[in-house]
């Protein structure tokens, strides 16, 4: 969509617009005019869009339809990817195209949030094949805007489960252009077999024939206009939302392996802020785990030169009463030990067998369980008097052995 330039009343001649002046100005008016429809249909409480959103852009070849599932595995996402090539097949986009219409950017749009906006997605949703020009980039930007702007709006109301933090994805899986026509080629090969057996038996079902699998040239072209279109499309988008750049070139373990790595959890991105600040001053496991063995070695050091008859103390005491049980125990890998022995009474003492036992690779669990035990009666008054009595129990984890065992 391009507007005329104005006639000037004043008859001098008017400074024609830059091209990317118009498409932004096109995309303020295509926004607005599709928002303003919806607000006005369903109310702006209900303009509830989903949580997250990833674009997924791939170059052909590159294995959008085998990934997608495992993508959707990934972000626990529920609902089928939204094919917008599909999407513009639906009766709405139909009626358009009956009429002598074209589904042009502002129909695209219009659609797009329409489906969006179903309760289904409100997790969130797999966009596959948008935005496809910078008009819809530039209404993207500004839904964002507008979803943030909700969030705001109903943030401290009883609808602020329904506008919770947006996130948007960019997801592109890129092979390079030699793989990439060869994959299509590769496919056109399956599909026409797949076809040719189908005409013959008359079983089965006929597969999409696309003739960029079926000729180098237009493979070769197909994929000069994905880095085009796409990379162009979605260049200003960088900066604003997380872009993800998978290498789909290996196997499918590997390039699964590259979207767990760029998908994983980031709470910092994913959680409310106000979630995330209440959160933020508790370490993480992989903030603890960092610098685990260097403190492991710091503490056992301290042991020998600031403890060192109770650091020999429990070493005897690992050696005399817990290692024969452990020995006995090296195929199912635990042993389970329980203990009364009054060295243990000192909390220092059991947090040196638990460094001793992670040094030397296992894994060690104390806890204590307390006993009442009767020891005496007051006849005149009846009561009993008690002593307790701390049973220690120690669980000692690690690799057990594998016996092979014939048939």
């Amino acid at each position: 969509m391009k507007e005329e330039a104005p006639v000037n009343s004043e008859k001098s001649t008017p400074k024609p617009k830059k091209h990317q002046d118009l498409e932004i100005k096109d995309a303020q008016i295509i926004f607005t005019n599709v928002w303003s429809d919806l607000e006005q249909e369903i109310g702006r409480e209900n303009l509830r869009f989903p949580k997250e959103l990833i674009l997924l852009r791939g170059a052909p070849g590159a294995g959008k339809g085998t990934n997608a599932p495992f993508i959707m595995k990934v972000r626990g996402l529920t609902c089928e990817p939204i094919v917008i090539s599909q999407l513009l097949d639906t009766p709405d986009a139909q009626r358009i195209k009956n009429v002598g219409g074209m589904v042009g950017d502002q129909e695209v749009i219009s659609i797009l949030f329409r489906e969006l906006l179903k309760p289904a997605y409100k997790d969130g949703a797999i966009l596959d094949g948008f935005p496809r020009t910078k008009v819809q980039v530039e209404c993207l930007k500004l839904l964002f805007a507008k979803m943030t702007q909700l969030r705001r709006e109903y943030y401290n109301t009883s609808l602020s489960p329904f506008f919770r933090q947006p996130i948007i994805h960019i997801m592109v899986l890129f092979v390079d252009e030699k793989e990439s026509i060869a994959r299509q080629l590769k496919r056109g090969e399956e599909v026409y077999e797949h076809n040719k057996e189908v005409r013959e038996s008359g079983v089965g079902e006929l597969l999409e024939e696309r003739v960029t699998d079926l000729q180098k040239d237009s493979a070769r072209h197909r994929y000069k206009i994905f880095k085009e279109q796409t990379f162009d499309a979605l260049q200003s988008l960088r900066e604003i939302f997380h872009y993800h750049f998978i290498n789909a070139q290996g196997t499918i373990d590997e390039v699964q392996r590259n979207i767990i790595k760029e998908l994983q959890y980031q709470s910092s991105i994913e959680l409310d802020p106000r979630t995330y600040d209440c959160l933020r001053n508790l370490p993480t496991a992989e903030e603890i785990a960092v610098h685990a063995r260097q403190e492991l070695v710091r503490r056992l050091d301290g042991y020998e030169f600031n403890h060192a008859e109770l650091f020999q103390k429990v070493i005897r005491f690992i050696e005399r009463k817990i290692m024969p049980i452990v020995l006995r125990h090296a195929i199912s890998g635990r042993a389970y030990i329980n203990s009364e022995d009054s060295l243990m009474d000192d909390s220092l003492a059991l947090s040196i067998l638990i460094d001793i036992f992670s040094e030397r690779g296992f894994h060690a669990i104390v806890d204590v369980h307390r006993q009442e035990i009767p020891e005496s009666m007051d006849l005149e008054t009846g009561k009993i008097c008690c002593r307790t009595k701390r049973v220690y129990r120690i669980q000692i984890r690690f690799t057990g052995s594998e016996i092979r065992r014939g048939t």
